[in-house]
């Protein structure tokens, strides 16, 4: 039976010295001209050193006009060849096998450096928060994008690198160009399966027509969308059965995208076997094998002890076992579980930790999993400026880094094809402000109260119920002066300490352990983006602190309390 030990011959004549793979993780760490630096070296450097079989690089793009995430390296040509050469040799220097993963984000560009429109096999809009619809590809277009792919891995296999991986899953071009969900064409690029897999065929083939013989080739593919209506394991299993013709050395499955993130272990349903085998995606792995033919598959997500990973291999389930976000923190993981120095890897689980009705709002799963992919990635970070990754680094860190990189766009609502009513607006604003006021804000405020925190966005304001009479609290940041004080209305007019200040303008606010009366002001006319900024505690704050108060999507207004017991 096979072990993890054993070398792997694969059909281009390359051998992996063992079946351990460093699966790709995006990096974001390129230049401004999308080159690799020193930072991919250091990182590099480490996973050469950590005993893979085989490393695959993270989400190297064909075009750099489309990226998918800040700081991805392009490879377009030999513009870069040199940096590109140094990146290769280190990453190489401790014997594992080096393929490029070569990718289009098409409509999962991300809007914050893809400065054209995102392009797809149709225009239609995915479902995540801030991601702008695409527009369809024109026949030229997709041509041009099957060139490139070749040109790339050219340029790779000039640089030194052993071969390169085509990312065919978790929603990017390749797969949209699969799944009949993003792929409603008519012509010869879609319409029906055969259709739809054309573009990932002729990819294959302009790869190999443009490398030599013994470079290696391999495709990341989805076992399904894990969407309904979407692309199904029987269609992924005839993609690879056609593959398995054009010279593939191995196939790595994964499966979901990142509207259905399965492969960071969010399936919508877990079978037993697979909980108690550990990887996602294992069940499909063991029906693909027939198709693969003589192709090896390696399987990648969920892996985390020996057992099941040897299990794996010597029951001919995979042939590769492929480690991903755990490498970010165990970056000697192969070395580590072949010399039987660990028995597991066991990162921890990243997440908010939100009380589970607000975790179970829509935006904010989608939040919960990007922050996951982003505290991995602030890990590579580290180690890519010299230091050891930080396993008790803050997820609410994370999210800070995540807020002021890329804005809100995680809050909001997917930009569909077709607009919204303003109705479906205003009950999905009610239902988001509701939430966060009640399940965030206001159990932050009085943890803070319990503790002893006092501080300007930690204070209270109490004004008097204009039905009721008596006086009402809620939690709300303060910014002092010796006159007064400013304050935020988030939710302006329909706000009901706004409503309580139109009818009676008397209120109490905490300063520190104290209370200050006063009289307040709605001052619509005030410039509220300005005003916000001003409540950083420091200027470098200042956009976050402002998105903090924009992130309800609400209309704020101003509010001007003058003390009255000076």
């Amino acid at each position: 039976m096979p072990t993890l030990h054993d070398p792997l011959p694969l059909a281009s004549g390359q051998v992996l010295p063992n079946r351990i793979m460093k699966s790709a993780l995006s990096e974001g760490l390129a230049n401004a001209e999308n080159a690799p630096d020193a930072r991919l070296e250091r990182l590099y450097g480490r996973w050469s050193r950590g005993g893979f079989g085989l490393i695959v690089t993270g989400n190297v793009m064909v075009d750099r006009r489309h990226c998918g995430e800040p700081g991805n390296v392009a490879m377009e040509d030999e513009r870069h060849l040199g940096a590109l050469t140094r990146w290769a040799k280190i990453a190489k220097d401790g014997g594992s096998k080096v393929w490029v993963q070569l990718n289009h984000p098409g409509r999962q560009a991300n809007p914050i450096v893809t400065r054209t429109r995102s392009v797809a096999p149709s225009a239609i809009a995915m479902g995540i928060p801030g991601v702008p619809a695409p527009r369809a590809l024109t026949e030229e277009e997709i041509l041009d994008i099957i060139a490139r792919f070749g040109r790339a891995a050219r340029v790779a296999e000039a640089a030194g690198f052993d071969g390169v991986q085509i990312h065919g899953a978790h929603g990017y071009l390749v797969s949209q160009f699969l799944s009949p969900l993003s792929n409603r064409r008519t012509d010869a690029w879609g319409g029906d399966p055969e259709r739809r897999r054309r573009f990932v065929i002729e990819v294959a083939r302009s790869i190999r027509a443009a490398v030599s013989p013994g470079f290696g080739l391999g495709i990341k593919l989805n076992s399904a969308d894990f969407q309904r209506g979407g692309f199904t394991e029987d269609e992924s299993r005839t993609v690879i059965e056609q593959l398995s013709a054009e010279h593939i050395d191995l196939f790595e499955i994964s499966g979901g995208s990142y509207e259905s993130p399965a492969m960071m272990g969010r399936p919508r349903t877990v079978s037993a076997s697979t909980r108690a085998r550990e990887a996602y995606f294992l069940d499909y792995a063991e029906t693909a094998r027939q198709a693969a033919g003589s192709v090896p598959i390696a399987v990648t997500g969920g892996f985390r002890s020996r057992e099941a990973m040897s299990e794996a291999i010597a029951g001919g389930t995979c042939d590769v076992v492929g480690l991903g976000r755990p490498t970010v923190l165990f970056t000697s993981a192969a070395d580590d579980l072949l010399t039987e120095r660990t028995d597991a890897l066991r990162p921890r689980a990243i997440s908010l930790g939100l009380p589970p009705r607000l975790a179970a709002n829509g935006s904010m799963k989608s939040f919960d999993g990007a922050l996951d992919l982003q505290w991995h990635t602030d890990q590579m970070h580290l180690i890519g400026a010299g230091n050891d990754p930080d396993p008790e680094r803050s997820p609410w860190r994370t999210a800070v880094t995540m807020l002021r990189r890329n804005g809100f766009d995680a809050f909001r609502s997917k930009r569909a094809a077709a607009p919204k009513s303003a109705a479906d607006k205003a009950a999905r604003k009610f239902r988001m402000e509701r939430a966060m006021g009640r399940y965030v804000m206001n159990p932050t405020i009085r943890a803070l109260d319990k503790i002893g925190v006092r501080t300007a966005f930690a204070s209270e304001i109490e004004t008097i119920g204009r039905k009721s009479g008596e006086p009402r609290r809620v939690p709300v940041s303060l910014l002092f002066d010796e006159e007064g004080a400013w304050a935020i209305c988030q939710h302006g007019m329909r706000s009901g300490w706004g409503l309580n200040i139109s009818a009676n303008p008397n209120v109490r606010v905490r300063q520190g352990d104290g209370w200050r009366t006063g009289t307040a002001v709605l001052l619509p006319d005030d410039d509220v983006v300005a005003r916000t900024r001003t409540f950083a505690p420091h200027p470098a704050l200042a956009p976050f602190t402002r998105g903090v108060f924009a992130a309800l999507e609400s209309d704020p207004v101003t509010v001007r309390i003058t003390f009255t017991d000076r």
